[in-house]
């Protein structure tokens, strides 16, 4: 059965926690057993097994936990002799959480409309897996589980804006699974309630129309304080400048509210000219009222007859005043579901509050009168009250800033920033600011410079003298510049006394040139620039950029720092680098600085480092096929990051790729990137000749027989042997090879109708190869032909005795003649 957060199983040894977080363990009859000599109980959940015997069975025993909302498993022990048992039975029991200590609301930065931050500060040793968060919303109370709380803090985007939200409270919840049944424990609720209001949205669409009334209109309305504003048909329309589009037209009539004691009024009919005077005449109106404001001189007794008119008028000289302008503002009700009562209107003149209303929620327009010139600053807000919260307005910035000069006219803010804004170097002390043309009218430009690096450095070292403090100035022409040295140059826009947003600030700085890089070898380089002659730094920077492959990551890494020297031209040698890899290097000038100020990251020029040149290995060759195996660089370096492209393997014989058999070839591996190469030493192999292929016996005769190859690989000659198959092995040896540079061979004095066993042999640079066999046979000897060439010996036979006896026939005749 299960009781308050305890889960029990059927046997009588019963085990729950009480109010105060204690396990309460209890032995019923149905425990208790024969021969044993005493009972426990083994806690486990705590950082050790704890092992709690029962002092008096009839009495429950009592453990305090040392983690609250921990899920313990309660075993029944028994001792028999001098031993415990094992546990006999088991009771899972889940721990009630301690409550929340304290709680703190508050806004979410990004958001605060409908986003806030609950902050909880949950007790030591309090295990929980969610927080009920309990609140109460208008009349109805609700409640959500929250798990994400990191630190305990977790934010919550789901409110209404505007909206009070009572009594909030958190509830700690602990739960576990045992024995396939779910336990869950709440805390208690200790903490203050709390309450928090979400900021309201703020009104839409808020406008502005700025209006100049005439004097008439002026006096009529003085005359006439009830008349609505928006009535006015006397009006003069001076300049307009709404956030979005609004139609000025009459309407009925609505309340009217005025910051100044006199109300805003309008006369019944318009006039087409203008109503204002020279400022030295007097007015029509100031005629009708001399008795009233004209300065009198006192007298001594008003009751004489006639001592009025005795008395000569003074014509005053009266101060040029502020034409009378009527501000006109008009607002949308921000979006729902924005909880709000009313709104706040603030008047700011030459930023000191002047005036602050509140309209109802109903209400969404505002008139008043300016009477004064100067620099306004308007500000609409929406307001939330209602409930037991504190009230709050919108943050939103819905205001606007004019200026109103003494003679009436209306200059509007401006709320876009310069942009584009560039700075161009003349030469080395001076630069032209330019900027990209504004929407927006202006009737001016101001450019404000400031050094970033002159105060740095110590008076003795100091070589800036000039924009040490912010200067402004109207011109675009920045001059008298300290070539090193940083200036921050901001643009503004000028209407007036009104000032637009600052543009993005641009750094002029002068840095190193011909930025060049020249490879020493696959791990080596070395860097090479110049600075200008005249400039002012500290020390180089020489920064470096690559993949890690140990921490896999790239980042801007300094690697050396050159103190400033008087020398325009400096090198150095950058070691330790990865082979066919890709690093960026950048050099910077630093200044002056706490911390250090750097300029020029544009110096900054990429390189790959040579690869390394492999190692062959081994060298296989077989069946025509060459098997080439090499390393390269370090083990733990993974290619697959490296700028490596290809390999290259060359074999450079007399006749090159395929590689034909026979030849001695110079073996090389290539590494390759994009910009370089390094090749390995060179290894040379030589090829065994290989055997001629096709081996062909053509035309045989009885005495001959003509042998026809082809040519495989590079052969340098040929020897063929024909042996018979009859004769002796002696006999065989005794017959020499014939030596061929050609392809076809006519071996002869071969013996008719007789077999033989004839051999071609291709060699190479001195290499033989296995031989080419073929048997061929000769023809056997014709009859008639064997007569024919007994014949032709015999008459050759003859004719030659026949010219020896004429030959000693004719010696003998010369010797007779002598």
């Amino acid at each position: 059965m299960t009781r308050g957060c305890v889960f029990q199983v059927s046997w009588a040894f019963q085990v729950s926690t009480n109010q105060e977080g204690l396990i309460v363990a209890a032995l019923e009859r149905g425990d208790l057993q024969d021969n044993v000599t005493a009972y426990a109980v083994q806690i486990s959940g705590e950082p050790r097994l704890v092992l709690v015997p029962f002092i008096n069975t009839s009495e429950p025993l009592l453990f305090n936990v040392s983690f609250h909302g921990l899920c313990y498993t309660v075993g029944l022990l028994v001792k028999l002799g001098q031993s415990w048992s094992r546990p006999m039975k088991s009771v899972p029991v889940l721990t009630k959480p301690l409550p929340v200590r304290a709680a703190y609301i508050s806004d979410y930065r990004e958001a605060p409309e409908t986003g806030v931050v609950f902050d909880i500060d949950p007790p030591i040793r309090t295990v929980f897996s969610r927080v009920n968060i309990s609140y109460t919303e208008g009349l109805e109370r609700r409640s959500m589980l929250y798990k994400d709380f990191y630190k305990g803090k977790t934010v919550f985007k789901h409110w209404l804006p505007g909206v009070c939200y009572r009594n909030i409270t958190f509830q700690l919840i602990s739960e576990a699974t045992a024995l396939q049944t779910a336990l869950t424990s709440h805390s208690d609720v200790s903490h203050r309630p709390l309450h928090h209001r979400t900021v309201p949205f703020p009104p839409l669409n808020v406008s502005h129309r700025v209006l100049t009334l005439s004097r008439r209109a002026v006096a009529g309305g003085r005359e006439a304080a009830a008349r609505q504003a928006r009535d006015v048909p006397l009006m003069q329309e001076v300049e307009t400048q709404p956030e979005e589009d609004v139609v000025f037209e009459e309407e009925e009539p609505t309340p009217r509210v005025s910051f100044n004691t006199t109300q805003n009024v309008t006369d019944s009919e318009a006039e087409p000219q203008s109503y204002w005077l020279d400022p030295t005449e007097i007015s029509p109106a100031d005629r009708d009222e001399e008795f009233v404001n004209a300065v009198v001189s006192e007298y001594e007794d008003s009751n004489e007859p006639g001592s009025a008119m005795a008395v000569p008028a003074e014509v005053p000289v009266l101060p040029t005043r502020l034409p009378p302008v009527l501000l006109e503002l008009r607002w949308l009700p921000p979006r729902p579901p924005t909880s709000y009562d009313g709104f706040n209107v603030y008047i700011y003149r030459d930023g000191n509050s002047t005036e602050m209303a509140t309209v109802d929620e109903n209400t969404h327009e505002f008139f008043t009168e300016l009477t004064e010139p100067g620099t306004y600053r308007v500000q609409v807000t929406t307001l939330s009250s209602s409930g037991d919260c504190e009230a709050r307005e919108s943050s939103a910035d819905t205001g606007f800033t004019f200026y109103l000069s003494p003679s009436g006219e209306l200059l509007e803010e401006l709320r876009e920033r310069p942009q584009g804004v560039s700075v161009r170097l003349l030469d080395s002390s001076t630069a032209a600011v330019s900027w990209a043309p504004s929407a927006q009218n202006h009737n001016g430009s101001l450019v404000s410079v400031l050094s970033t690096t002159c105060l740095k450095p110590s008076l003795s070292q100091r070589m800036e003298n000039t924009y040490c403090s912010e200067e402004n100035s109207t011109s675009d022409i920045i001059s008298n510049l300290t070539p090193g040295a940083q200036y921050r140059v901001v643009v503004y826009h000028t209407n007036g006394p009104l000032t637009s947003p600052p543009s993005e600030p641009v750094i002029i700085d002068i840095g190193v040139r011909e930025l060049a890089v020249y490879p020493l070898g696959p791990t080596a380089v070395v860097l090479s620039w110049q600075r200008p002659y005249h400039v002012a730094f500290r020390k180089y920077i020489l920064q470096t950029f690559f993949f890690n492959p140990v921490t896999l990551a790239s980042e801007w890494t300094t690697y050396y720092e050159i103190a400033a020297t008087a020398s325009v031209i400096a090198t150095v040698r950058v070691t330790d680098l990865l082979p066919a890899w890709y690093y960026n290097f950048r050099v910077s000038m630093v200044t002056w600085g706490d911390p250090p100020l750097t300029c020029c990251d544009s110096s900054m020029v990429s390189f790959v480092t040579a690869p390394e040149a492999p190692h062959i290995s081994s060298v296989d060759y077989s069946q025509g096929v060459l098997a080439v195996r090499w390393t390269y660089g370090e083990l733990f370096i993974d290619l697959s990051h490296s700028r490596m492209l290809h390999w290259q393997v060359e074999a450079v014989g007399k006749k090159g790729l395929p590689l034909p058999p026979g030849d001695i070839y110079n073996l090389t591996v290539t590494a390759c990137t994009e910009r370089s190469r390094n090749t390995s030493v060179p290894n040379i192999i030589k090829l065994e000749p290989a055997p001629p292929r096709l081996l062909l016996a053509v035309n045989a005769t009885h005495s001959s027989v003509t042998l026809l190859w082809s040519e495989d690989g590079v052969v340098d000659y040929y020897q063929v042997l024909c042996r018979p198959n009859w004769a002796s092995k002696e006999t065989s040896r005794k017959r020499k090879p014939i030596t061929s540079t050609a392809q076809v061979l006519t071996v002869s004095g071969l013996v008719p109708s007789s077999s033989y066993n004839c051999s071609v042999t291709s060699f190479s640079y001195s290499s033989a190869s296995r031989p080419a066999r073929i048997t061929v046979t000769t023809a056997e000897m014709n009859p008639s032909v064997a007569a024919i060439s007994a014949l032709a010996v015999l008459s050759v036979l003859l004719i030659s005795l026949l010219v020896l006896f004429l030959l000693v026939l004719r010696k003998k005749h010369l010797q007779m003649t002598r």
